[in-house]
Formats: structure tokens, C-alpha cells, sequence
């Protein structure tokens, strides 16, 4: 299969395929006249590839995972923990999105949000870089 086709059959822009095959994790033959030639294995590997980074896994992460993926000889443990910890960081920043939220919902709160040039919003953002710019 050419480039365009693996890009329309896998869901990926070429660049991202591109890139891909740039940092190892696909390894495409080639042809005489340097084109690249993918195979049913490449193009799984690309889906692969594209649900893991669309469950927000790091490509170094992808990267052991599809390794995982390609050892028959695997502890399913080994996935389970690489899951396990990005499941973590995705509960600690729902954590930090929460605590955003909350913040800036009391902002809103306190502003009148009318024609008064007063704005609890603006005070508190230039109150927060005037300690910032001491430091």
C-alpha cells in the first residue's frame, strides 16, 4: 500500500505517519525508487498507534505498548501497570481541572458583570502578578 492509502485506511495525516516511521515505530519497506511500501502489519500497528495516542498515552509509552503488543510471550501486568499509572496522571489532572474550575467559578461570582469599570476579576489577576513579578 502507498502513503495515501495507509493515511485514509489508518485515519492519520501522512505527516503523522511520516513521523512515525522517523522515531522507530514503523519501519515501512521501501522500493527501488525510495517510496515507501506499507503492509497490513504497518497499517495495524498505525491503528494501534492512533487509539492508544487518542486514550492519551505518550508516545514513549505507545512505543512499549506496541512491543508489549508484538511479545506473545507478555505479562498482561506489565500492560496493566503502564495503564494503571497514565489512568493516575489523567485523575491527578482532572484534579487540577476541577480546582481551575472552581477558582475562576468564584471569580465570576464576585464580578457584577454590568457597566461599573470595577472588576473583581482584573483585581485578582493583577493582585496575583504583583506577587509573582517580587518573587
Amino acid at each position: 500500500m502507498k502513503i495515501g492509502q495507509v493515511e485514509r485506511d489508518a485515519g492519520l495525516p501522512a505527516k503523522t505517519i511520516r513521523y512515525y516511521e522517523d522515531i522507530g515505530l514503523i519501519r515501512p519497506e521501501r522500493t527501488t525508487n525510495g517510496y515507501r511500501r506499507f503492509s497490513e502489519r504497518d497499517l495495524h500497528k498505525l491503528r494501534f498507534l492512533k487509539r492508544s495516542r487518542s486514550l492519551g498515552f505518550t508516545i514513549a509509552e505507545c512505543r512499549v505498548l506496541l512491543s508489549l503488543y508484538e511479545d506473545t510471550g507478555r505479562a498482561s501486568a506489565d500492560v496493566k501497570t503502564i495503564a494503571s499509572r497514565h489512568l493516575a496522571r489523567i485523575d491527578r489532572k482532572i484534579e487540577e481541572l476541577q480546582s481551575l474550575r472552581k477558582a475562576l467559578n468564584e471569580l465570576i461570582e464576585t464580578c457584577h458583570g454590568d457597566h461599573r469599570p470595577d472588576c473583581p476579576i482584573l483585581d485578582e489577576l493583577a493582585a496575583n502578578a504583583q506577587v509573582r513579578s517580587r518573587s
